[in-house]
This record gives structure tokens, C-alpha cells and sequence, in this order.
């Protein structure tokens, strides 16, 4: 029992001393960690210190320079304030001394011009004295000539004139005959010359269009479904497209005819698609047809575009560039109206090139000459090619050479420019290239009859011949009818009648030849 108590004694004890070591040992830990902490947090308040005066001096030091700067600035700024008012000082400073010189100029010019009106006047009254003498004087003598040759100064006047007018008229004739020859020969071998060098540098290819195009098809069975049941579908694309569709015995082709080429083309290409697509009905058709129409009208205003920037004109409006496309479906005697207004234009720069004018002025003139050919309602058909055409060139704003040449070219207006002529000799050069144009048979034939009649219809006419495809007319007369005096009136008045009656591409020449013989027989 006694063992037992001293055991839970000692272990008591042995627990108290434990506790009593385990509390030391805490408090000197935390002792240790204090100081610790302590150094950390001291160490850290050091650092930060360190840390805020170095971003303190960084902060001074930008100040500083961004004041520099801005001071620099500020600097910069007034000089250039002080430079700009010494500058216009100067700047009034001389312009006071040029006006000073001026005035002083104007005061020694205004007392030379006082002078000289002065001595003017002065020699007006001696000139006025001495027009009166020899008024008294020449008065005298015409009276003693009258006493001496017995006539009046009025009937002497009245000889001398008659006497000096048949000599002065021959002269004159004479003179004028030759200086007209040599102008002729000049201006012919001048305009030969131009014409010939525009020509060989402006080479292009001719291609006669058509009024009909044939649409190529894989099978008969194709053509049966594009004629529908019926005819429906052919009907609808008639209405839709205002073409005619020729369906024969042809294998394997259809044929579209009409006048107006868009919509033939409207007509082709919506036919290729209906085709490919393979749904042929008339609603698809009529969806189809304003589809390719769109396409048309776009593929137009491209097509204006690229013709303008390959010509180098520049400024055009929107709707005449749109008017340049739209040629390129239309055709002129079978030759394409875009391909010939692009001739016209190069060869209109080349010869205005060449006679010293302005060739982009002139192949603007050339380019737009015949969109009056395009018209948009049927209204504008009534009005001719050339006044349409003008009409349109000053409504977008041309200028008014450019209007001139264009309304002038086939002489429905007054030509008031050098730009007019030359357009007219292009437009006649391009129309009259071998294989330009297409010439009906029966209407040439007609033609060269009308030429021939209209010679005919003038009295002391022999015989008419039109040469060279209708583009000579050859007229013989009677010697003892027609003078020559009467037989160049007789070429200007046939020129004319041809011009006013008749229309023809290009131009006509009239040649009257007279002829005198004098025929005897030795026996």
C-alpha cells in the first residue's frame, strides 16, 4: 500500500517537473520567435523605407524631364510664334517699299503721259491745219481739171472705176484661182499624209454581227423539254426575253432571232442555265430570265469601265459609262457600235496628235460620238443619233467642244470646233474599212440607182456613172451647155441634193467632168 503511494507520488512529481519544463522551454520559444518576428518586421520597415525614397527620387526625376519637355515645348512654340512675326514683318516691310517704288513709278509714268498728251494735242491742231490746207488745195485742182478736160470730178471718177474694174476683176480671178489650186495641193497632200499614218497606226480586226444566234443543244429530247408541253415553256420564254425562238428539223440546235442584242444575249445565256439546271418550267423561266438580266446589266457597266480605263478618259459620268457598255450589243450596218466608237476614239487622238489639238479631248469625242445609237425609251428613237447623242453629253455635264463634235458629226448642227471635222473623218474611216459593214445587196443596187438619178435630175447632164461601191459619183456634161464656172456650181449643187435626199455610210464624192472637142477632117 505504502509502494503504491510513493509510486503515484513519484509520478506526480514526475508530472509537475514535466509541466514545469514543458511551460520553460514554451516561454523560451516564443521568446526566440518574438525576437524573430521583431528583426523580420524591422528588416521589412527598412526595406520599405529604402523601397519609397527610391520611388520618391524616380518620381522627382520624371517630374523634372516631363518639365524639361514641356518647356522645350513652350520654348519651341515661341519661337516659332517669334519667327512667323518677324517673317510678316519683313514680309510688310517690303511690300510698303514695293509700294512706294509703285507710286513713285505711277507719279513719273502719269507726268510722262501728261506730257505726251500735251505734245498730242499740240500735233492734232497742226495736223488739223494742214488737212484743211490740202482740202483748199486738192478742191483748186479738181476744179482747174475740170475746166481743162471738160468733165466733172464724179464723171472722171465714174470712168476711171469702169476702167480699172474689168482689169482689177481679172486679176483678182487669177490670183485667187492660183492661191485656191495651191491651197488645195497643199491641204490634200497634208490630209492624205495624216490620214494614211492614223490609218496604218490604228490596225484593228472587223467582224460582221448577226441578228440571230444558234444555241447549241445535246439532244432532241432537250429540245422537247424546252418547247414544253404544248409550247408552253417556249411561249414563256418568248415573253420573258422578247426573242423569237426558232425551233426546225436542225439536229441538236435552236435558233434566236431579234434585232436587239441584250436580249438575245439575255435569251442565250438564260437558256444555258435553264438547260444545265435541268428544271424547266415557266415560273423557273421567268425567275432565270431577270437573273441573267441582272447579270447583263452588271456585265454592261463592266464592260463601260474597262473600255474607259483602257482609253485613258477620265471623269466620265456614271450613266454614260453605262451607255459605252450597252454598245457592245449593238450593231451599226453589222459592224459592233462598241468596237467602232473604240476605233473612232484611237484614231481621233492619233490625227489630233498629229495636228497639234488635245487627243484626250478628242478620243472622249470619238468614244461617246454615237451613244446617241442607244436610246432608253422609244421616245428618244424619233430624235436623230447625233442631237440624242449631244443631248445626253451636256446633260452629264461634257464640254462643249465634245457636245459640238458629237451632234456635228453627220452635219445635223453647225460644226464650231476643229474637234467636229475630225470626228466626222473617223467615223467615215471606220465605216468604210473593207469588211467593216454589212451592205444589203438590193439596198446597195438601190443606192447606186438614187446616185445616179439625182444627177440626172439637173439639166445639161450627159451621162452618170457611181464608181467605187457607191462612193464616187462620176457625171459627164454637155460642153455647150455647162460652163466651167457652171460645172463647179453644178458638183456643189449635186453634193448637196445627195446629202439632203440620201442615207449612206461615209461619205460621196462628185466629179463633173466636161469635155470640148474639136473634131475636122482632112480630105
Amino acid at each position: 500500500m505504502d509502494n503504491t503511494i510513493l509510486i503515484i507520488a513519484g509520478i506526480a512529481i514526475g508530472a509537475l517537473i514535466g509541466f514545469i519544463i514543458a511551460k520553460m522551454l514554451e516561454r523560451s520559444n516564443a521568446s526566440k520567435l518574438i525576437k524573430s518576428a521583431k528583426k523580420s518586421a524591422a528588416a521589412i520597415v527598412k526595406e520599405a523605407n529604402a523601397e519609397g525614397e527610391s520611388i520618391k527620387k524616380d518620381k522627382i526625376l520624371q517630374a523634372k524631364e516631363k518639365f524639361l519637355e514641356l518647356k522645350a515645348e513652350h520654348e519651341k512654340v515661341i519661337m516659332s510664334r517669334d519667327k512667323k512675326m518677324s517673317d510678316a514683318e519683313k514680309r510688310i516691310r517690303d511690300k510698303e517699299s514695293q509700294v512706294s517704288s509703285e507710286l513713285s513709278k505711277t507719279k513719273k509714268l502719269n507726268a510722262e503721259i501728261e506730257e505726251k498728251s500735251n505734245d498730242f494735242d499740240h500735233r492734232l491742231d497742226v495736223l488739223d491745219k494742214k488737212q484743211s490746207e490740202l482740202d483748199r488745195l486738192h478742191k483748186s485742182q479738181v476744179e482747174q481739171l475740170e475746166v481743162i478736160s471738160s468733165l466733172s470730178a464724179d464723171e472722171a471718177k465714174e470712168q476711171l472705176i469702169e476702167s480699172l474694174k474689168g482689169e482689177a476683176k481679172s486679176d483678182a480671178m487669177a490670183y485667187i484661182q492660183d492661191k485656191m489650186e495651191e491651197a488645195k495641193l497643199t491641204a490634200q497632200q497634208e490630209a492624205k499624209k495624216i490620214i494614211i499614218n492614223t490609218i496604218q497606226r490604228i490596225g484593228t480586226e472587223e467582224a460582221v454581227d448577226n441578228c440571230v444566234s444558234v444555241f447549241n443543244i445535246e439532244s432532241d429530247d432537250v429540245k422537247g423539254r424546252i418547247i414544253g408541253r404544248e409550247g408552253r415553256n417556249i411561249r414563256a420564254i418568248e415573253a420573258a426575253t422578247g426573242v423569237e425562238i426558232i425551233v426546225d428539223d436542225t439536229p441538236e440546235a435552236i435558233i434566236l432571232s431579234c434585232f436587239d442584242s441584250v436580249r438575245r444575249e439575255v435569251a442565250r445565256l438564260s437558256l444555258h442555265k435553264l438547260v444545265t439546271d435541268g428544271r424547266i418550267h415557266p415560273a423557273r423561266i421567268e425567275e432565270v430570265v431577270k437573273k441573267t438580266q441582272k447579270q447583263i446589266e452588271q456585265e454592261i457597266i463592266e464592260v463601260g469601265k474597262r473600255t474607259v480605263i483602257d482609253l485613258g478618259i477620265h471623269g466620265l459620268h456614271p450613266e454614260l459609262i453605262k451607255m459605252v457598255g450597252r454598245m457592245k450589243y449593238r450593231s451599226s450596218y453589222g459592224q459592233n457600235l462598241l468596237q467602232h466608237s473604240r476605233e473612232v476614239a484611237k484614231l481621233c487622238g492619233v490625227m489630233a496628235a498629229e495636228l497639234g489639238l488635245n487627243p484626250k479631248l478628242a478620243k472622249r469625242a470619238g468614244l461617246l460620238h454615237d451613244i446617241g445609237k442607244v436610246p432608253d425609251a422609244e421616245a428618244d428613237m424619233e430624235t436623230p443619233h447625233a442631237i440624242l447623242g449631244m443631248q445626253w453629253a451636256e446633260k452629264f455635264g461634257e464640254k462643249p467642244d465634245v457636245c459640238n463634235a458629237i451632234g456635228a458629226h453627220h452635219d445635223e448642227i453647225e460644226m464650231k470646233s476643229l474637234l467636229s471635222p475630225i470626228i466626222q473623218v473617223c467615223d467615215a474611216i471606220s465605216g468604210a474599212r473593207p469588211g467593216a459593214r454589212r451592205q444589203v445587196l438590193d439596198s446597195y443596187i438601190q443606192r447606186l440607182k438614187d446616185l445616179e438619178e439625182i444627177a440626172f435630175g439637173f439639166s445639161g447632164v450627159k451621162k452618170a456613172y457611181a464608181i467605187q461601191a457607191g462612193r464616187e459619183l462620176r457625171v459627164i456634161v454637155e460642153s455647150e451647155k455647162v460652163s466651167d464656172q457652171n460645172a463647179a456650181d453644178l458638183s456643189f449643187n449635186i453634193s448637196q441634193k445627195i446629202q439632203t435626199d440620201m442615207t449612206y455610210p461615209g461619205q460621196v464624192k462628185v466629179t463633173v467632168i466636161r469635155e470640148t472637142r474639136a473634131i475636122n477632117i482632112a480630105k
